[in-house]
């Protein structure tokens, strides 16, 4: 099986195609299996069938006519979690005809990210080459933006991809802190005059308005007219959905604990770069935090230059649940491990470290009983490395399985390495 993967290298991207159903059991034998809640299983041995974890033991042997896979000296990792992305929304932020992101207006509840979801972005796979199985996929724009949804990376359409579908409802909070204008008023590009902070509060009061009007909304039992955008946050009254609040700053997030207050709803901070500060109060309201990234300058002139590194210590300090995620533009989303390594180099353990792309973001989304950590019954997302999957120079994928699938790990950077190995005769 293994074989056949590669040999698939030397097809263009586009025959690259989903794996099929897996067909009998698969067994990884001898591996060093990090389970992504703290534990390391040395020598340990997993057995998959039917797409899910069956067991997991030093001395366990193979069920009849196992395919089995050699793990030993590698490493056995949980498939990890994008917990914010716009992979499959946008492929060239410069190319208009390729961003499916935002939509217009300040008030999209209805918009579900997920019938937007491209499962032939060329991205996708350059994702999967770093250990990434899952992504939770974000609109963006406005105030709120529409739902999210999870996908697994291995997908003929939106339809197959969706792991679990509008999730959560995004809210992008307004500014409470005086940002200077990007242009310093260069050829008179300003912003909004008056006081930023008193204009911010305004827009979160007509925030809370939408959300009483759409909870009065969803206590009458009949409606003369469907309001779409009332109708698609009631999840986040009954607790099937949760609202992540995309935030930075303090203030920010005290007026996001303020909804949770007022409205009882599963609050997710996004960004929250400041949490530091509030962290016990975080805990306190059972708050749970996504760092969006972390090779990044601080939020404010006098945060300390490595405050974004050691956030993540700071918070597992104080308890809070977090996750790490890597939202920068450049790398869509591929430097998620190594954002954890950097953390594991300023507090974190690495197994926490590990713990806060799997198993936390898990938890976050909704998905902890499927999948996040290597455990029986749960869905075989796993990833094996030859070496630590955090470090970027030990990072090296052997195998990535989705729900007991091996997909392939060929992508356009692989492709583009051999193509010029062989114009200049490196090969």
């Amino acid at each position: 099986m293994l074989l056949i993967a590669s040999s698939s290298m030397i097809h263009a991207q586009d025959n690259v195609y989903p794996a099929k159903k897996q067909e009998g059991a698969i067994f990884i034998k001898n591996g060093t299996v990090h389970v992504g809640n703290g534990q390391v299983l040395t020598n340990t041995s997993v057995e998959v069938k039917e797409g899910k974890i069956v067991n997991i033991g030093a001395n366990i042997t193979p069920s009849s006519g196992a395919t089995t896979v050699d793990a030993s000296g590698q490493h056995v990792y949980p498939g990890l979690i994008l917990s914010i992305s716009n992979v499959g929304l946008m492929e060239v932020s410069t190319v208009r005809a390729t961003v499916d992101a935002t939509e217009i207006g300040d008030y999209n509840p209805s918009v579900r990210s997920l019938v937007a979801y491209n499962t032939d972005s060329k991205v996708i796979n350059t994702l999967r080459s770093t250990g990434i199985t899952l992504a939770n996929i974000v609109p963006q724009g406005g105030i709120v933006s529409g739902s999210s949804s999870v996908v697994q990376l291995d997908a003929w359409n939106w339809e197959d991809a969706a792991y679990v579908a509008d999730n959560a409802i995004h809210m992008n909070l307004p500014n409470l802190y005086n940002r200077p204008s990007r242009y310093g008023g260069f050829m008179g590009m300003q912003g909004p005059q008056g006081d930023p902070i008193k204009r911010g509060l305004e827009q979160i009061e007509e925030i809370k308005q939408f959300f009483r009007e759409a909870k009065a909304y969803g206590l009458q039992s009949q409606h003369e007219q469907t309001n779409l955008k009332l109708k698609a946050v009631q999840g986040l009254f009954s607790k099937k959905q949760k609202l992540f609040v995309h935030c930075d700053v303090v203030r920010e997030m005290l007026a996001a604990i303020d909804f949770k207050k007022e409205f009882d709803f599963d609050i997710v901070l996004v960004g929250a770069s400041e949490s530091y500060q509030i962290a016990d109060l975080l805990k306190q309201n059972n708050i749970p935090v996504v760092l969006n990234q972390m090779h990044a300058l601080p939020t404010l002139e006098d945060d300390g230059v490595d405050q974004p590194y050691s956030l993540p210590a700071q918070l597992q300090k104080a308890g809070v649940l977090f996750a790490i995620n890597d939202e920068d533009g450049q790398q869509r989303g591929k430097n998620l491990p190594f954002n954890a390594g950097t953390a594991a180099a300023y507090g974190l353990s690495k197994e926490e470290a590990l713990s806060s792309i799997t198993l936390n973001a898990a938890k976050i989304l909704g998905i902890a009983d499927k999948t996040g950590s290597v455990e029986n019954g749960k869905d075989a997302n796993l990833v094996i490395s030859d070496g630590d999957i955090l470090d970027m120079r030990s990072n090296k994928i052997s195998l990535v399985m989705i729900q007991g699938r091996i997909v392939n790990l060929t992508d356009k950077h692989k492709q583009l390495y051999e193509r010029y190995m062989g114009k200049y005769g490196l090969k």
